[in-house]
């Protein structure tokens, strides 16, 4: 049996201990509670603790603790000699750029349509979509954004805490438009300091850049670091922050 929150609580009662998620041999791996309110006080203070929700359309709100946990720590990130190649090719397009937090709805809106590995149908609920609005409005979560020509292609969308990044979802409309954005965001983590992205689920799409398990004691006591610290002054693109990346062609290995 899981736990449930108050359903008119926003916050102040605690989340259980995050080693009683449900473990590996379950019909939910990671499943710690159930119940409670989307309020940035409670999302904030389940990111903090490393918990995130995840549940379908007609579902109660799942708060997650998954363990171990993918994380892509940026400086393991793979910059694959093809992957260097199409940054290359964005870098010196005219009308090609990444910007940050300009679109943040219409980037939540195409995540909306994307599914996760394993399950059937959306995770980004409308009660999540809002929750997520919401916080990006008071500036808790970000988005970064790929453009050609005027037009979003592509992105990525997640909640920053501190030097803690949380990705959530990221989508396409175009080929390697979410590994542009996910570069840019590498770039931009090493330049800022935050050296952990957390990717939440294990992927192979995820391992193949990079990102790896880790166990839930590393997990967590990084977190309480990095929240503890600072947030950038700013959630903006420089073009200077590509320096952060080795896309010289020299660097390529043979």
């Amino acid at each position: 049996m899981i736990d449930w929150l108050p359903d008119d609580d926003d916050g102040h009662a605690p989340f259980p201990p995050t080693r009683r998620a449900l473990g590996p041999d379950s019909d939910a791996p990671g499943l710690l509670c159930a119940g409670g309110q989307l309020s940035q006080r409670r999302l904030e203070q389940a990111y903090r603790h490393g918990i995130f929700p995840w549940y379908g359309v007609g579902e109660p709100i799942l708060w997650w603790s998954t363990a171990p946990r993918m994380v892509l720590q940026t400086a393991d990130f793979k910059l694959h000699r093809s992957l260097k190649q199409v940054l290359r090719r964005f870098l010196a397009t005219p009308g090609c750029e990444i910007r940050m937090d300009t679109a943040f709805g219409a980037v939540i809106g195409h995540c909306a349509g994307v599914q996760r590995e394993g399950q059937r149908g959306t995770w980004i609920v409308p009660e999540l979509m809002q929750a997520y609005q919401q916080w990006h409005q008071a500036g808790g979560v970000h988005s970064v954004e790929t453009w050609v020509d005027g037009r979003l292609v592509g992105g990525l969308y997640g909640v920053g805490i501190g030097r803690m990044f949380y990705g959530e979802s990221m989508f396409a409309l175009q080929t390697d438009a979410s590994k542009i954005a996910l570069a840019a965001l590498v770039a931009f983590c090493r330049r800022e300091g935050i050296d952990w992205i957390d990717c939440q689920q294990q992927t192979r799409h995820l391992a193949s850049l990079g990102a790896a398990p880790v166990e839930r004691a590393a997990f967590e006591a990084h977190i309480a670091r990095a929240t503890a610290l600072p947030p950038p002054a700013h959630w903006s693109y420089d073009v200077a922050s590509w320096q952060q990346l080795p896309l010289n062609p020299t660097a390529d290995p043979a």
